[in-house]
């Protein structure tokens, strides 16, 4: 099951298509250079950069994800979270996204 962050970060590069990028992972639809940003799948890490379409796989459609960032391309996401671990530690002084999302 997908989760959609009420805080969700979005790349400049998919601001304008944001809405559409939203409704095509929300429909199963194919997408093209749409990445997500979720909690990560394992204890050690802060979050997985997926791309859209992988989320399509039998795997993903089992598990339960959390979303809280979305970017056009790898680099705006691998952007993206960085910008996102920098707020999260200026806020709160940690490292805790979880805690912060939640």
């Amino acid at each position: 099951m997908i989760n959609w962050s009420s805080r969700l970060y979005v790349g400049d590069k998919l601001k304008q298509n944001k809405d559409k990028a939203i409704q095509s992972i929300k429909r199963k639809k194919v997408t093209f250079g749409i990445y997500c940003i979720t909690f990560a799948s394992h204890p050690d890490n802060l979050f997985d950069i997926i791309d859209a379409n992988e989320l399509l796989f039998p795997h993903y459609q089992r598990s339960d994800i959390y979303i809280v960032g979305l970017a056009k391309g790898k680099d705006e996401a691998i952007n993206l979270v960085h910008d996102m671990l920098m707020e999260i530690y200026q806020k709160t002084g940690d490292f805790k996204v979880k805690n912060y999302f939640t």
